[in-house]
């Protein structure tokens, strides 16, 4: 994927740099792990710094010293995080600063135009979004209001004459009603000379993953495959090669960040949580095989347990070391469908990862939709439910 500040190789995960900063790393050390594209939020940039400090920047990527690609949500998220402070009308979404109390009107326009000045490579729709739980009218009205604000947007992203340089997204919404998902997917693919991509929003919302994957793979069938697919929220593993084996090219969450300042690292055998005791003593790296600078300079899982949590340079190498795993995950699927073996890379994935508990049967199901079958010449059983895997205790 061509982009104004580079090439970005897909498929992708973004980390989430929310406020213009990927919590406890500069831009340089994002940058020396290999990492071209991340996302920062319209919806806070505007409220802090605010246009006209980005604009005498001459843009986000100066403010925050980032020379590579990044993309923005258009604040529709919000809508769901912060709806206490959130009135939704015809014209846009009126917000109560969190801040302050004031009064903030984020319409399609004015997304467009904040998302201009931040200058981002990748700028989404406004879009009406509920939470995925959500049932009755509301989902539909949100719906069709989304396709309404697209509109809005692609006509004030045209006569800003800034197409040459900046990629509208558009975002498929219906919550989890497949009727609704075809409605709003009839309506964005009739848009296609007028969008660069396309996300599927209004997931990874608490839905269940039988119902979540089946809704990933009901828009990646249809949109475009010559325009990039997004899948907005999705930060496990499982859940990334599960999307991208559904024809999902980019992802963001803020997961790998977060679950690094909780003390987890993530790794290919499961996530490991740094906390517990057992890692007391051990003078290992996290991974040694990981290349990120924390398990190549020796950094022992020790010293991790003992400054995690409570030294601000143990998340900061536990977010380096997870940021890295994210890469690996998405490069190795990357590299596998390059070279035909995606399949293979898939079954060796899920039986390092989850041979030793069970595999969730939701991620068993997806897969053989697509014609890939985890059971083949194995023995592991079946998890109902999420099956997320995690480090709970020392017996663990």
């Amino acid at each position: 994927m061509k982009l104004a500040h580079g090439v970005t190789m897909l498929p992708t995960f973004m980390p989430v740099a929310t406020q213009a900063a990927i919590k406890g790393l500069t831009p340089q050390q994002v940058e020396s792990l290999g990492i071209t594209l991340i996302l920062n939020n319209t919806y806070h940039l505007n409220l802090r710094p605010g246009i006209k400090v980005l604009d005498e920047a001459g843009g986000a990527h100066n403010f925050q010293g980032w020379s590579r690609n990044l993309l923005t949500d258009s604040g529709g998220f919000q809508l769901v995080s912060l709806s206490k402070f959130t009135d939704i009308t015809e014209d846009g979404a009126l917000f109560a600063s969190p801040f302050n109390g004031e009064p903030t009107m984020l319409t399609p326009e004015e997304s467009i135009s904040i998302q201009h000045s931040i200058g981002a490579d990748i700028i989404m729709q406004l879009d009406d979004v509920v939470s995925s739980l959500t049932v009755g009218p509301r989902v539909g009205e949100a719906m069709h209001r989304s396709v309404r604000w697209l509109d809005r947007c692609i006509e004030q992203h045209e006569k800003s004459g800034r197409k040459d340089k900046q990629n509208l997204f558009a975002i498929v919404q219906g919550g989890l009603d497949p009727a609704l998902r075809d409605l709003c997917l009839d309506a964005m693919i009739e848009r296609k000379d007028q969008v660069t991509g396309y996300a599927i929003g209004g997931l990874s919302g608490g839905e269940e993953k039988d119902v979540f994957w089946k809704i990933i793979k009901q828009c990646a069938d249809r949109l475009p495959s010559d325009r990039p697919r997004y899948s907005m929220g999705v930060g496990f593993a499982e859940d990334l090669l599960v999307c991208v084996a559904l024809g999902v090219d980019m992802a963001d969450c803020v997961y790998p960040t977060r679950t690094a300042r909780f003390g987890v690292a993530l790794t290919f055998k499961g996530p490991l949580n740094l906390k517990l005791g057992k890692h007391t003593k051990s003078m290992e790296p996290i991974d040694k095989n990981c290349p990120c600078p924390t398990c190549a300079s020796g950094m022992s899982r020790a010293v991790l347990h003992h400054i995690v949590t409570i030294e601000t340079a143990g998340a900061h190498a536990l977010t380096i070391h997870n940021l890295v795993f994210q890469a690996q995950v998405m490069g190795g699927a990357r590299d596998a469908i390059l070279e035909a073996r995606f399949p293979e890379y898939l079954r060796s994935f899920f039986f390092d990862y989850f041979g030793d508990t069970g595999y969730p049967e939701w991620c068993v199901n997806a897969l053989r939709s697509v014609g890939v079958d985890l059971m083949q010449g194995v023995d592991v059983p079946l998890v109902q439910g999420s099956g997320v895997k995690w480090e709970y205790s020392d017996a663990a």
